[in-house]
């Protein structure tokens, strides 16, 4: 699968004695119905305002598979890059009633010091001690930005109080449908970054780049970003 549309396949131990099956669960970005391909595709959103994508990315954490026994949490921060394909190595039982996960990275971890791997600050997805990392990061271009070169930038991100942008999201998984499944892909459709709970227009607001009222705004609009491929 193009690197470009398989961002993150998350594998998961075979059958056992215990009840577990083997799934791949797969990040997907979409927007216009389509997937997003950086630097090749012009996309539209709602208000008919034309751009382009150059980065994508953004921290998912504390994923779990909800199930009817005690659901364990997996505590460890992803960094899903729509440049990249990465895969990690979990268990998941049978009886699911959904997944969630955090968008974003939890309020400890944004004041914890200097961190490696995927919060080390070279990800260039960190701003200071005092503002915190970026939970979500989209760059591009749009003839209707007034900013310079028409570029875009929503950097949302912000860890303290009002103004926290991380967003708890539950998606719920129909348990028969479960079953026969080997993979589920998780879609982010970005149509519903621009305009789910709030608007986001790129001709007011073609660049947030700090905590406050926007930055919360935008994060209001992760709730209804992810659902579950058919």
């Amino acid at each position: 699968m193009n690197k470009h549309f398989l961002l993150w396949g998350i594998i998961f131990c075979s059958i056992n004695c215990s009840g577990q099956k083997k799934i791949a669960l797969y990040f997907e970005n979409i927007a216009n119905g389509k997937k997003i391909v950086l630097n090749d595709c012009v996309y539209s959103n709602i208000f008919g305002e034309k751009y382009t994508i150059t980065k994508l990315k953004y921290y998912v954490s504390n994923i779990c598979f909800v199930t009817k026994a005690v659901s364990e949490i997996d505590k460890k921060v992803y960094l899903i890059d729509a440049s990249k394909g990465d895969s990690i190595v979990k268990r998941v039982g049978r009886k699911i009633k959904g997944i969630s996960f955090l968008l974003g990275v939890d309020s400890a971890l944004n004041c914890s010091g200097a961190q490696s791997g995927t919060l080390d600050p070279l990800n260039d997805m960190f701003w200071t001690w005092n503002n915190g990392y970026i939970m979500f990061k989209l760059e591009g271009k749009s003839d209707t930005s007034k900013a310079d070169k028409n570029r875009i930038e929503q950097h949302i991100g912000g860890y303290k109080g009002a103004y926290k942008t991380m967003r708890k999201i539950f998606i719920p998984i129909d348990e028969k449908y479960f079953m026969n499944k080997n993979s589920l892909t998780i879609q982010l459709n970005l149509d519903e970054y621009w305009k789910g709970i709030n608007e986001i227009r790129i001709a007011e607001n073609p660049v947030i780049a700090a905590p406050g009222v926007l930055a919360k705004k935008a994060a209001d609009n992760f709730t209804k970003i992810f659902s579950i491929k058919n």
